[in-house]
């Protein structure tokens, strides 16, 4: 194995938005995070708010034209339209 050419492996501190810190073991030196494992919803079994930026409305906007066409049936379109295909 070659020497020198590994990163320095030592003790650093995590630092959570939440006040959280945790002692762990990297090549990074300070390591901040926004969510850790002390207030992540999957974890504590709580709600809380997270910034999605409007996601899950911008995705139903961007669909309802296919939920509209799936709720009406299976209409033709196009060229099906025409020809009774």
């Amino acid at each position: 194995m070659k020497k020198d050419i590994h990163p320095d492996y030592s003790q650093t501190a995590i630092h959570c938005a939440c006040g959280n810190v945790v002692e762990a073991g990297s090549t990074k030196e300070d390591i901040r995070v926004e969510v850790c494992s002390k207030c992540h919803p999957f974890f504590t079994g709580k709600q809380k708010l997270m910034d999605t930026a409007g996601r899950i409305e911008r995705f139903r906007r961007k669909y309802a034209k296919f939920e509209a066409e799936k709720r009406e049936g299976a209409r033709p379109r196009g060229d099906e339209a025409k020809t009774g295909a």
